[in-house]
């Protein structure tokens, strides 16, 4: 992300977390950066007195507010070059205990959400042949955990569409990231806990053991800068392999923290 001055960068869920940590640094190499979220107090927060960055509130969940806001952007700062798709939401109960609602809600946010989000800016990319696609996957679309099941499977769902959308674009030049992180110390975490979280990431966070969000950044800088199609930061690495190579020592160890 270091290719960026002068360029127009979307920051989607910029009102707190990995997004503004993203937002700001973009916006400080020179990137006019529209900011979306529905946090209108953290998008105030994220801007502060940097001119390079501007609030859009915006419900990624309706495709029609997504199309209008994007279409805003572009001809308020320019055509847009980068999306660092970052917002989605993280509640966690158990499967028997999810209402239909709830899940259908959780989809249209991280799933539809990201879907919409890049059906708006692909078309123009797609015309210039030019730009770049960041989407927050989770580690946990691949290494699930109790509780947590409509969430990883969201997850799981934005892990695979991004695959395929980049493996679809290998002829052009746009460059897509999907980023798997582990657990990370974030707003987004507080959702989990104030839910039926799991034991796991309880534990987690009384150790202090959660990732740093700088880190897990510095971490996707890294793997942008070079070429990566899928970011693994931080732990997620292991996990990955721990749940694909050994699922029954992993769900024996994340179950003893629900006992």
């Amino acid at each position: 992300m270091q290719d960026v001055k002068d360029k127009v960068a979307i920051v989607t869920g910029g009102g707190s977390g990995m997004g503004r940590i993203i937002a700001r640094r973009l916006a400080d190499r020179g990137a006019r950066v529209a900011l979306f979220d529905v946090n209108e107090a953290g998008m105030s927060e994220t801007v502060g007195d940097n001119s390079q960055i501007v609030p859009f509130s915006c419900d990624i969940s309706d495709s029609a507010v997504v199309a209008e806001q994007v279409a805003r952007v572009t001809s308020e700062l320019g055509p847009v070059e980068l999306l660092a798709h970052a917002a989605a939401l993280m509640p966690s109960h158990k499967l028997a205990d999810e209402t239909n609602e709830g899940m259908e809600r959780l989809f249209q946010i991280n799933y539809f959400g990201t879907v919409y989000m890049v059906k708006a800016v692909l078309p123009g990319m797609l015309d210039r042949n030019s730009g770049r696609i960041i989407a927050f996957g989770s580690i946990a679309g691949h290494a699930p955990v109790p509780n947590m099941g409509a969430y990883c499977a969201t997850k799981s769902a934005v892990n695979m569409y991004m695959e395929v959308l980049h493996n679809e674009l290998r002829h052009t030049d746009i460059k897509t990231h999907l980023i798997c992180p582990p657990a990370v110390n974030t707003p987004l975490i507080d959702q989990t806990l104030a839910t039926d979280s799991p034991g796991s990431i309880i534990e987690s966070k009384n150790s202090g053991r959660l990732a740093d969000p700088e880190k897990i950044v510095d971490a996707i800088d890294k793997g942008v800068a070079k070429g990566k199609s899928i970011i693994y930061p931080g732990e997620a690495r292991l996990l990955l392999l721990w749940h694909a190579l050994f699922p029954g020592l992993w769900w024996k160890t994340v179950l003893k923290f629900e006992d």
